[in-house]
């Protein structure tokens, strides 16, 4: 299964941008998004070191509340379960 991650641009440089989610922080190409009008603090969905498409605060908000539920899901599974 693959995952789009939302993260907030902290930096724009040409094409390329500095991202931020939960504290870990990523560059991002912007390439696909390059007639976008992106600014210092905007949401975009990042998947492959590419961002994909821009969101909403909301929408970035809502799928980390989903991926948290994945992780805290994950995290109760007993030792030596096949998905943990």
């Amino acid at each position: 299964m693959c995952l789009g991650i939302p993260m907030q641009i902290r930096s724009i440089d040409g094409l390329l941008a500095r991202c931020e989610a939960k504290g870990v922080e990523r560059e991002v190409n912007l390439l696909m998004l390059e007639h976008e009008d992106l600014t210092v603090g905007d949401y975009v969905v990042l998947h492959l070191g590419y961002a994909l498409n821009k969101v909403s605060a909301e929408e970035a908000a809502a799928a980390w509340e989903i991926y948290d539920q994945m992780l805290a899901a994950e995290a109760a599974l007993p030792q030596g379960h096949p998905l943990a």
